[in-house]
């Protein structure tokens, strides 16, 4: 029975009433005035996590409403739009995918069934147009679903080349910043200039180690979370982690990322071999993060290679 629950929910038949029974997010946190967040748990998605374990949130303005991440699948977005609707009647305007990964776009469909438009970058929205079949397989994997029952979202609506404004009445405004790459190729930084809240999705991590991924980039990555230090005394919401200030980030995101750029490219520059620059790499002092000894391995190994195309640019 539970399988065919599943099934329903992923190809739309009454989504609404199946997302409330099967229970995937908690009720939101108020994070200030204006913007309430979803906090997820840490580690990989899962059936026993439902695939809930990122930060999303929504900004709730004088006449209309912008949702940052749209969720990992149809059910999940349906059941933000519930939560969101107990909060605020107002019309949900604006979707903002902040990056490519799966859990920050492929409930997208949901959102515009109900008349959003949906935001991202010129890079992002490339890049989830090459990996939905490979997001779609991972999906099918993780959470048990099956591959032909699982609808892929159509493109976004609105895909930016520069910093843009939104405004969703009350004085509710948010900047959304492109600068450079991080965890995937353009993300999307989205600052509510009224709260002074920055939502940095997956440039900031803490409590869980970061993942280096295929279309990321460590250097600039260090440059994107120096750029962070232009939103002076604001409150970050992060892509994995409790929001807090910036400097609460600055060992797990910040520190970690300069060791590896740092080791590895000086592994290069010796003509080290990977495997014996992985070796040298020593990563402990950050082993107190959940999810350590499933990605330090792959970080350093994906480090190395980036630090070895860099030396031949």
């Amino acid at each position: 029975m539970k399988k065919i629950l599943v099934l329903l929910l992923l190809i739309g038949v009454n989504q609404g009433t199946l997302a409330k029974q099967f229970e995937i997010l908690p009720k939101p946190q108020k994070v200030s005035e204006h913007v309430y967040a979803w906090i997820g748990p840490h580690g990989g998605p899962n059936v026993k996590n439902k695939g809930y374990r990122m930060n999303m949130a929504f900004v709730v303005g004088g006449k209309s409403i912008a949702v940052i991440e749209s969720g990992y699948y149809p059910a999940m977005a349906n059941e933000m739009i519930e939560h969101i609707r107990a909060i605020s009647p107002l019309p949900i305007k604006y979707v903002i995918n902040s990056n490519s990964q799966p859990d920050r776009f492929l409930g997208n469909d949901a959102f515009r069934k109900i008349g959003a438009e949906i935001i991202t970058s010129e890079k992002e929205a490339k890049r989830m147009e090459e990996n939905a079949n490979n997001y779609a397989m991972m999906l099918e994997m993780r959470m048990k679903f099956k591959q032909k029952d699982i609808k892929l979202p159509e493109k976004p609506t609105r895909v930016l080349t520069k910093n843009t404004n939104l405004d969703l009445g009350g004085g509710v405004t948010l900047d959304i910043h492109l600068y450079k790459a991080a965890h995937t190729p353009q993300p999307l930084i989205t600052h509510i200039t009224s709260d002074n809240v920055v939502h940095a999705g997956d440039i900031l991590y803490s409590g869980r180690i970061l993942g280096i991924v295929e279309g990321g980039n460590i250097k600039q990555w260090i440059k994107s979370y120096e750029y962070l230090k232009n939103f002076k005394d604001a409150k970050f919401v992060p892509g994995h982690g409790e929001p807090a200030v910036l400097s609460a980030f600055e060992k797990s995101t910040y520190q970690y990322l300069v060791l590896l750029d740092s080791h590895m490219t000086k592994m290069v520059s010796e003509e080290k071999g990977l495997q014996e620059a992985i070796k040298r790499l020593d990563q402990s002092k950050f082993s107190y993060l959940e999810n350590y000894k499933d990605l330090a391995g792959r970080n350093a190994h994906r480090a190395y290679l980036e630090a070895e195309l860099a030396a031949f640019d």
